[in-house]
């Protein structure tokens, strides 16, 4: 049996604390490893592509830290600003052309993610400090007019971001598990010297929850770990540490999705992202989707010898807007891509100079 308690903090939110659970990094040697982490049975037992529910627009409410969110963010033990901007949108749903998702991210006050900040994707825009007051404004302006809300101020964003689902008290395998990830994340990503370009928050649940039965709180029933990387929203599961330096290195660096570990995304069907992936897969003459964590590592090491040589370097991201390379937000699919099926296998089609909005953008005009 689980056994949470709950406290106020001094902001006066509600505390969910779990006294078998732990935030700290685990290890294979941890009892919550096996039953919760990397290494439990269930892990990497599903298919992961195509598991993606169609949506077309992703809402970020920035807001405290996984310790004080509770299971449900439409809870009534919750804060107000999360609660309300989640049931406005439930209600408003019927109004809005986009489909739009809802996911909670830590918000620190004073920081680029202040409490109450709200993140846009794919749009890539902020409005800083929501309150209770503005909700009902904001939703009917932004979400369902699709205008401005013009009380708050309107900001581009750049870089990339990446989101860890370290929602614990939803599914205890994202609290042992994502800050075991935003950790690695965290240390890539100053290997890399992208830490100006490329920013890990946690965030609250993200799915996956069909693939396993049992939601309650605490049982641990999910078996996705989710991790998104906007402005696209490219969904990836059973990520694991070791994973990391590629994700990095191949997705957020150089534009190139990670099939094995890829779920789907953003503006695509179920249907649509399993046969985006086989088109992929033929485009790069890939025959084994499934490949483990412990080849791909071996194959990113001579790139990780070279990282500290690189790290004073200015690296930028797919979504960097880098003159002198492919950006995803403005990008033309090559030509010659016509016939799929005309020697597909001979020729690696996806480039370093490629985006994966390009790719992507021909494969959803043959679907």
């Amino acid at each position: 049996m689980t056994i949470s308690m709950a406290r106020r903090d001094s902001e006066g939110a509600l505390t969910l604390t779990n006294p078998t659970s732990s935030s700290s990094p685990i290890t294979a040697l941890d009892p919550l490893d096996a039953e919760f982490g990397f290494s439990r049975l269930d892990f990497r037992t599903s298919q992961l592509a195509g598991s993606v529910e169609f949506y077309q627009r992703h809402v970020f409410l920035c807001y405290k830290n996984p310790q004080v969110w509770p299971s449900k963010i439409e809870a009534s033990e919750f804060d107000q600003v999360p609660r309300l901007l989640s049931v406005a949108i439930m209600a408003r749903k019927a109004d809005m052309n986009k489909e739009t998702h809802l996911t909670i991210c830590e918000g620190h006050d004073g920081t680029e993610t202040s409490n109450g900040d709200v993140l846009i994707f794919p749009d890539m825009i902020r409005y800083r400090r929501l309150t209770p007051f503005d909700v009902n404004l904001f939703v009917e302006e932004v979400l369902v007019k699709n205008g401005e809300w013009l009380p708050g101020t309107l900001q581009r964003l750049k870089g990339s971001y990446v989101f860890v689902c370290c929602h614990g008290s939803q599914d205890r395998r994202c609290g042992v598990c994502g800050p075991a990830l935003i950790g690695r994340f965290k240390e890539e990503i100053e290997l890399h010297g992208v830490q100006s370009t490329v920013s890990v928050s946690p965030c609250s649940h993200l799915g996956g929850h069909k693939n396993a039965g049992n939601k309650s709180l605490g049982t641990g029933k999910c078996q996705l770990i989710d991790l998104l990387l906007p402005p696209n929203a490219f969904k990836y599961g059973y990520v694991s540490p070791k994973d990391v330096p590629v994700l990095l290195a191949q997705h957020i660096l150089k534009g190139e999705i990670v099939d094995w570990l890829w779920r789907g995304e953003m503006g695509f069907s179920k249907e649509e992202q399993k046969k985006s992936q086989e088109i992929r897969i033929k485009l790069n003459g890939e025959t084994d989707v499934g490949k483990n964590a412990e080849k791909l590592s071996q194959t990113h090491k001579s790139e990780k010898d070279t990282a500290a040589c690189r790290s004073r370097l200015k690296v930028k991201g797919c979504c960097q807007g880098n003159g002198n390379s492919y950006c995803c937000q403005n990008l033309v699919f090559p030509e010659k891509i016509e016939n799929l099926d005309a020697n597909v296998g001979g020729t690696k089609v996806i480039s370093d100079k490629n985006s994966i909005k390009e790719l992507n953008f021909g494969i959803k005009s043959l679907l």
